[in-house]
């Protein structure tokens, strides 16, 4: 103590050795400190950066306070008085070594680096609706890592959300523009469930009267399999077979589903096709990829009634496979069964312009048990962005792009054929199959070089080029055309002797996106200011709170959307082989492990990419179970009258019969209700 210290001091005038010997002494007894030592706690060596430290306002000891006020004596008080014993947990939930005492956010970023480096990034040119693609740095930095533009809240209240509307409506006439189309909505969750949302509507538009829906086995095969999974709730049947053959006599198909351009890369002329559907009163649908429009003849002008598509290649990572924004365009007689919602341009009291959501599937609102379709925000963020892009870019950039990509396609098709290697498809835009003899030792020798190709049969295989292709890669990829040894030539020798022309009479002949705004912001510092201003119209979690739902991303903390950019985690294609996606898998399974230790479920599917898709999924799951237990009559579901309008929505989509429940004064189910 200090008495002890003071007592202990040498008498005043001693000598100087006495004082030296009183101080070796305290240095013996004390640790050198000729005061009492303070031991230090090892919880003041633990690292400060803990998340609830910034992210979870209220401390300890505010809670305690709070409680009491409430009339409680402690937090633990008032939950013993409001959760029965009975359904409390009691093994700690244990969350595995790793996680169960969590990590600190630099420590958790770090592991996420870790995983995330386990991935192998490879040039890939697989295709099938996903593509390399450059976020210009302006757009990136300023909007899919800003929070002033990702912590909104669904747009429901038009005066707080004019920045974020006006970005929606550049998407919308981007699309329309694009597909020759008079209107879209803004937007979907992907491209697959995209094509659903029509087959959905081809069926409503026939009143379900036409149980068929035929899609040409030219489309992408992730969208034929959504389809069908999508046509066994609903009572539909998909027919996938050759468009130039089908047979629509029996009257009973209610629509038909093309790729354009094909699959294989083929860019066809469907004009006998849908003119062949339209006879028969078919709804036609196109898949189309919007870069191709740029020079292409646009779904449109070729007759389609919907074009469905994904906006990923403009800007979006692939992230393996998403999110990305999918879009719906259609013609205004369909425009009342259309999913998502539209954005409109209005008046607000002043007589000045302001847009708002002016159409959304009413049925979720209103005739709950009418609905057939569960979409609702779908994919805003990157709906904007890819927007945003084709701002940036303006319809000449992107016909730069597009035919920088085609040239690119044509370079190898030439060098293909000079290989001895032929090539099926004979019209293509950005993508080519070639036969190949041996597909598996080209695929191989792609690997090994840092490549990936798409495997299409045996003997052939197909490469897409996209925005991120560079010459190099072309020298590269005639390296695994020949044997793994380098070819007799380079693209920069073929390139001046290929002819690089769209497949003829195919060729875009309209022009688009002429408004003002894609034409107006293409250097840095001007779209910069651009960007500026539509988030100063804006509400986000910069400005306040945002006392609403919380199935958005405003509550992800900063460091969880940090590693969303990194390359190893945004530029994997989803259909890369496994062993280049081991980081993936092992964030996907720990973060199942985690959840069905929190559920207590026995197992989990991290593939439904919204909170209403994840609602269809287990309704789904459940109707297949009663199903293999032959309870096929088990089909009425029982929902609040107080639930979220996608519930009943997904129901309905599962092939469900509807029983709406009511709800007492504090929000309970009705057990009296017998209506």
């Amino acid at each position: 103590s200090a008495a002890t210290a003071v007592a202990a001091l040498p008498a005043a005038g001693g000598a100087l050795s006495s004082a030296a010997a009183w101080a070796a002494g305290a240095r013996a007894r004390w640790g050198g400190v000729p005061f009492a030592a303070r031991g230090i706690a090892v919880s003041a060596l633990k690292p400060l950066d803990t998340f609830e430290r910034r992210h979870n306002n209220i401390r300890h000891e505010e809670a305690e306070e709070m409680a009491k006020y409430v009339g409680f004596e402690s937090v633990q008080a008032m939950i013993d008085a409001t959760v029965p014993a009975a359904i409390r947990r009691k093994d700690g939930m244990p969350l595995g070594d790793t996680y169960h005492e969590g990590l600190t956010e630099s420590d958790a970023v770090a592991h996420i680096k870790s995983l995330a480096s386990e991935n192998k990034v490879l040039q890939s040119f697989i295709g099938m609706g996903y593509h390399g693609t450059h976020c210009p740095p302006v757009i990136l930095r300023n909007v899919l890592e800003n929070p002033g533009w990702y912590t909104q809240y669904t747009p429901y209240q038009a005066e707080i959300a004019q920045g974020r509307l006006e970005a929606l409506l550049n998407f919308q006439t981007m699309v329309t523009d694009l597909t020759a189309m008079p209107m879209c909505n803004a937007s979907l969750l992907d491209e697959a469930t995209a094509a659903a949302e029509a087959m959905t509507m081809c069926s409503a538009i026939a009143r379900g009267k036409k149980p068929k829906f035929f899609v040409s086995e030219l489309c992408h095969p992730q969208t034929i399999a959504v389809c069908q999974t999508r046509a066994d709730g609903l009572g539909l049947e998909v027919v996938v077979g050759d468009h130039t053959t089908f047979d629509y006599s029996a009257n009973d198909v209610c629509g038909m589903m093309l790729q354009y351009p094909a699959t294989d890369g083929g860019v066809l002329d469907y004009s006998d096709a849908i003119a062949k559907a339209k006879k028969s009163k078919v709804q036609v649908v196109m898949a189309a990829d919007l870069l191709a429009l740029t020079v292409l003849t646009p779904p449109g002008e070729l007759g389609a009634d919907m074009v469905i598509g994904s906006s990923q290649r403009f800007g979006v990572p692939m992230g393996y496979g998403g999110p990305h924004a999918a879009f719906l365009a259609t013609t205004h007689s369909n425009k009342r069964l259309m999913p998502g919602r539209i954005i409109g341009v209005s008046v607000d009291a002043d007589g000045e312009r302001g847009l708002r959501m002016a159409m959304q599937t009413r049925e979720q609102h209103i005739r709950r048990d009418k609905a057939t379709s569960n979409i609702c925000t779908a994919q805003a963020l990157l709906a904007n962005i890819a927007g945003l892009y084709g701002v940036y870019h303006g319809p000449e950039g992107l016909k730069e792009i597009a035919n920088r990509c085609h040239a690119m396609a044509a370079v190898l098709a030439a060098g293909a054929e000079k290989l001895g290697h032929g090539v099926s498809t004979k019209e293509f835009f950005d993508c080519v199959t070639l036969e190949v003899g041996d597909a598996d030792k080209v695929m191989s020798a792609a690997v090994e070089l840092g490549m990936n190709l798409r495997k299409m049969s045996d003997s052939a295989v197909s490469v897409n080029m996209d925005e991120t292709t560079k010459i190099e890669h072309l020298d590269a990829l005639f390296t695994a055309l020949n044997g793994g040894a380098a070819a007799p030539f380079t693209a920069a020798d073929l390139a001046p002797g290929v002819d690089a022309a769209l497949p003829k009479g195919m060729e875009r002949t309209t022009p688009f996106m002429e408004d003002e705004i894609f034409n107006k912001y293409h250097n840095e510092h001007d779209m910069l200011r651009y960007l500026a201003k539509l988030e100063s119209r804006d509400l986000s979690l910069c400005h306040s709170m945002i006392p609403l739902g919380s199935c958005t991303m405003k509550l992800n903390a900063t460091s969880e959307m940090i590693p969303v950019t990194w390359p190893e985690l945004a530029n994997i294609h989803p259909f890369v082989p496994l062993d280049q996606a081991q980081g993936y898998a092992k964030i996907i399974k720990d973060l199942e492990d985690m959840l069905c230790t929190i559920t207590g479920f026995d197992a989990l599917s991290m593939q439904p990419n919204s909170g209403a898709t994840g609602e269809y999924a287990g309704l789904m799951a459940i109707r297949a179970y009663h199903q293999s237990r032959g309870d096929h009559h088990r089909d009425v579901c029982i929902i609040p009258k107080s639930a979220h309008g996608t519930n009943p929505a997904s129901a309905a989509m599962a092939g469900m019969s509807i029983v709406a429940v009511g709800t007492d004064d504090k929000g309970n189910i009705d057990t009296d209700d017998k209506d």
